[in-house]
């Protein structure tokens, strides 16, 4: 897979013996910064770079601490996310509340806001682990208005658990040979682990669909109106 990737978006030519030395360090953060809050940085190295940079640190290529790298690391995730959901919830509801577009409808953001508000927690965590998604599921949750307390909580548990997470694993398994010399199939078992949640997802709103499309029913209506508050299904006049 790596030998497909220019040598600058290749993490284990610009990590391994960078003439940046110890710095390089920054330079992950950086990247982590942008492929995680800014859009134009969905095609920047994720997992492989984090995986790379802690098997680098622990051989001893990297003059780094681990912890305090994996350290840097969570928090440049974790500043990323929230400058993605700024980015959202700035810009998203006056591009969604147009009222002649075709591509940008408010219906669609209240689908978001009522996926998120149920299941944005697993939604932002298990995006951390799959590459391109990570970069735009902040700015969609900003833009469907999760509320900023609960998307800060996600927030760092993703980032610890994703940033931290596989910068160790990376440290940890990079003490073996046989991890070094097949890094392209980890990267992309990683790929592959992270993205099963998400296709049995897909899945199931297959499913779901034409099982609406069978009986005549809204399956997004019915979601949210099975997700509702009990408090506020007793105010509907038909006492739903």
């Amino acid at each position: 897979m790596a030998s497909f990737l220019p040598d600058w978006l290749n993490p284990d030519v610009f990590l391994r013996n960078s003439p940046l030395g110890p710095w390089v360090v920054l330079l992950v953060c950086g990247i982590v910064f942008a492929e995680t809050g800014l859009l134009v940085g969905f095609f920047l190295p994720g997992d492989s770079m984090l995986f790379t940079a802690g098997l680098l640190v622990a051989t001893g290529a990297i003059q780094f601490n681990l912890w305090a790298m994996a350290g840097l690391i969570i928090v440049a995730a974790v500043i990323g996310n929230q400058a993605g959901y700024l980015i959202g919830s700035k810009a998203g509801p006056a591009i969604f509340n147009r009222p002649d577009s075709r591509l940008f409808k408010r219906e669609n953001v209240e689908k978001a806001h009522a996926f998120f508000e149920k299941h944005g927690g697993k939604a932002l965590i298990l995006a951390r682990f799959v590459p391109i998604i990570r970069t735009f599921v902040p700015v969609i949750v900003g833009v469907a208005q999760m509320g900023k307390g609960k998307f800060f909580l996600y927030n760092v548990i993703g980032a610890l658990l994703w940033g931290g997470g596989v910068t160790l694993l990376g440290a940890w398994l990079g003490q073996y040979q046989w991890v070094g010399d097949n890094i392209d199939i980890i990267f992309i078992a990683i790929v592959l682990v992270s993205v099963l949640p998400i296709i049995l997802e897909f899945v199931r709103g297959i499913s779901a669909k034409k099982q609406a499309e069978r009986f005549g029913t809204d399956v997004v209506d019915e979601f949210i109106e099975e997700h509702e508050p009990v408090e506020e299904r007793k105010t509907h006049p038909d006492g739903k």
